[in-house]
């Protein structure tokens, strides 16, 4: 609460530019969620905010648009919005996106532009350029994901090194990725976790009226569907488990269409398993509140604000046991051998055979997390990281001025 007193006791107003997400508001992924949540916070400060949004349709098809008029909207809870020219086709609209945004954030009135994602941080030497000041936040090691092609897979490690070299700070959201950024280039990073926060638990109406789920009646997944997510180790291994419970995979293709239908071949012989797309609003929280388990069987993860919210519902949760995800639920969750399809599966067995198992970790899941991780204090942490990149202008120690020698020969190292 005393840094909190502190920002609002401070007489400059900041002019903050964000960049790199798809759109706001919008539930298209995890960033798109900590960009609005950080955004909104600041914003209720008395900052200026600026979020610099794509044109173009929802990543997973236009009828899930938030604005349904072809006026898009200025404001939102106290933060300016800009639709920037976007290609919008695979493998151009963030690149293309984040290009226009970062062209509009080095000219615009900003004392800080904060890009999200390591893609879009392949321009943050433009606004640096422009006297702004630059952070950027490494939402996960893109590079690694599976739907990326060798171009992309190019272009997102260009983003990292160009992030490593010209960004004042970086924020990471784990202590591996933090490791891996100093390993491979000697650059510290700030370990700055999301926020979550609790919210209401609903019945199951809509839920039972769209696709007959009752309360504890389901296993939930819910995320991108992206190969990376390990859905594929999950239905071969849930089509082993005896249980009447069903699986449901709610979420949309982000790129990855092939694999979706690669996955609803897999499943389509198990009257259990229910793809049910994307979600939002109240069937979203219906979701949540009424799962029986919750699970993320994920080989690669930042850090999952689905993990996070699913615990805030008070929900038991199965997940592989990455430390993105481990350093998450500590002990008050169950894990399981990552890609290890029997080991899922004998998990997956016990935990529908022993509801009190179940039980016990519902009970406490909501306390721990909403304890462990606030939305506040990540947005006290972030404007601390404002202010001080801000009172250090024009200077530079002798020490950093050595570590930026020795980033950039790693840098070079690792062309």
């Amino acid at each position: 609460m005393g840094m909190r007193k502190d920002l609002k006791q401070k007489n400059e107003k900041l002019r903050i530019a964000m960049l790199g997400h798809k759109r706001i508001p919008s539930r298209e992924g995890g960033v798109e969620v900590v960009v609005e949540e950080l955004s909104i916070r600041i914003a209720g400060l008395g900052h200026s905010v600026t979020c610099y949004n794509r044109s173009g349709h929802h990543v997973c098809g236009k009828e899930y648009n938030m604005t349904r008029t072809s006026k898009k909207p200025k404001y939102y809870k106290g933060i300016r919005l800009k639709s920037v020219p976007t290609i919008n086709r695979r493998g151009l609209a963030a690149m293309t996106s984040s290009v226009t945004a970062s062209i509009c954030a080095a000219l615009g009135p900003y004392d800080v532009v904060h890009f999200h994602a390591e893609g879009p941080s392949f321009m943050c030497w433009l606004p640096k350029l422009f006297g702004k000041k630059v952070i950027v936040t490494v939402h996960g090691l893109d590079h690694q994901r599976a739907k990326w092609g060798k171009l992309a897979r190019i272009y997102i490690m260009m983003g990292e090194r160009n992030a490593v070299r010209f960004a004042d700070e970086m924020i990471v959201l784990s202590e591996g990725t933090r490791k891996y950024f100093l390993d491979t280039y000697g650059r510290n990073t700030q370990f700055i976790p999301n926020g979550m926060s609790r919210d209401e638990i609903l019945q199951a109406q809509l839920i039972k009226e769209s696709f007959g789920l009752d309360k504890d009646g389901y296993i939930l997944f819910l995320g991108r569907i992206v190969p990376e997510k390990g859905l594929h180790y999950l239905i071969e291994a849930f089509q082993k488990v005896k249980t009447k419970k069903k699986l449901v995979i709610a979420g949309g293709s982000s790129d990855t269409d092939r694999f979706m239908e690669e996955l609803k071949k897999a499943a389509q012989n198990d009257t259990r398993i229910l793809f049910i797309g994307f979600m939002e609003g109240r069937k979203l929280k219906e979701l949540y509140s009424n799962a029986y388990l919750y699970i993320l069987p994920s080989d690669l993860e930042g850090m999952s604000l689905s993990l996070l919210e699913a615990m805030s519902y008070g929900n038991c949760c199965l997940v592989s046991d990455i430390p993105e995800c481990a350093e998450v639920v500590e002990d008050k969750a169950v894990t399981f051998q990552k890609s290890n399809t029997e080991d899922l599966r004998e998990k997956l067995q016990e935990l529908c055979d022993k509801p009190s198992m179940v039980q016990k970790y519902k009970s406490i899941a909501s306390d721990f997390i909403c304890s462990k991780y606030s939305w506040d204090d990540m947005v006290d942490k972030t404007l601390e990281l404002y202010w001080n990149m801000l009172g250090e202008k024009n200077t530079q120690s002798a020490s950093e001025k050595a570590s930026k020698v020795q980033r950039d020969k790693l840098l070079n190292e690792n062309k």
